[in-house]
């Protein structure tokens, strides 16, 4: 699964050691990653990476990602250049969403760009305190941000949000899945939302269900989890079951939901004008295969 399983030592015990990290950033062996405005800066379709000394004048120190075997890997936020200037201090001729690196790129590769795309986009979006608004500073190797006035601790933030595969008991077996508003034409997929205060997951996806598409769900099973720092999610898979067929879909995030069978939906995925129903990269993927794998 994209964007999980990450085997880079995060090293949190060396984040506050400031002369361990400054020692880091003058080593050989260190790795820096360079990004733009949440996109990753690309030399012949491949993603740059720059050692320490390569590192052009940021406004603030790298962030600090962990710890390949011995040799750290850091991210740098070259957002306050315009795009043609950045392109020359990394020495890249284009930049690409990482999400548009998927399918030429390591998956580990992969979750180790959207780690600095999600460091990166909170750092650049938490200048100010929500507390006094006054400004803020990096400190803890770009993992913890301090405000200069009231010294209030910010931390990373996670979006927590469900992702669920409803299921109807009975023979045949027909999952349910929905055609939200923003989606192409006669494409489907399971559906989601983010998590509310005051709510557990399992509590989120009978709330969702019901919510888009009118179903009610009893049995609420956990499947997996997936980092999404787009700019700061966390997917939670769940798979579940409707105590009844009827559908009522709510017309704002869903235009229309239906009960698919498995060849339903083998047929969708076999049909090029249709296509499958997931993105390469998301955990519904992982939901819907290991759906249509137990329905052999």
């Amino acid at each position: 699964m994209y964007y999980s399983g990450l085997s880079l030592d995060r090293a949190g015990s060396r984040r506050t050691d400031r002369a361990w990290l400054q020692k880091k950033l003058t080593d050989t062996d260190t790795q820096v990653i360079p990004l733009w405005r949440d996109n990753c800066l690309v030399r012949h379709d491949q993603p740059v990476m720059l050692t320490a000394g390569e590192l052009p004048v940021a406004t603030e120190d790298p962030v600090l990602l962990g710890l390949d075997g011995a040799a750290a890997v850091f991210a740098a936020d070259l957002s306050e250049l315009e795009q043609a200037e950045a392109l020359e201090a990394a020495g890249a001729d284009s930049v690409v969403d990482v999400r548009g690196l998927v399918a030429t790129r390591p998956v580990a590769e992969c979750g180790l760009l959207a780690y600095a795309r999600g460091i990166l986009h909170w750092q650049r979006n938490q200048q100010f305190c929500g507390a006094c608004g006054g400004r803020t500073g990096s400190r803890d190797g770009g993992h913890l941000r301090v405000c200069r006035q009231c010294g209030k601790l910010l931390f990373p933030r996670i979006e927590p949000a469900v992702i669920v595969l409803v299921e109807l008991p009975g023979e045949p077996r027909r999952c349910l899945l929905g055609q939200h508003r923003q989606s192409a034409p006669n494409r489907f997929s399971t559906l989601a939302g983010f998590v509310e205060i005051g709510e557990s997951l399992e509590d989120a996806v009978r709330r969702e269900v019901a919510e888009e598409a009118g179903v009610t769900v009893d049995v609420v099973e956990y499947q997996g989890s997936q980092s999404w720092p787009f700019p700061a999610g966390l997917m939670v898979g769940f798979r579940s079951q409707a105590v009844s067929e009827t559908i009522a879909v709510d017309g704002q995030e869903l235009q229309e939901a239906r009960w698919f069978t498995a060849a339903d939906l083998r047929a969708r995925i076999a049909d090029p004008e249709i296509g499958v129903p997931y993105r390469a990269d998301s955990i519904g993927k992982t939901l819907i295969e290991d759906w249509l794998r137990e329905n052999d």
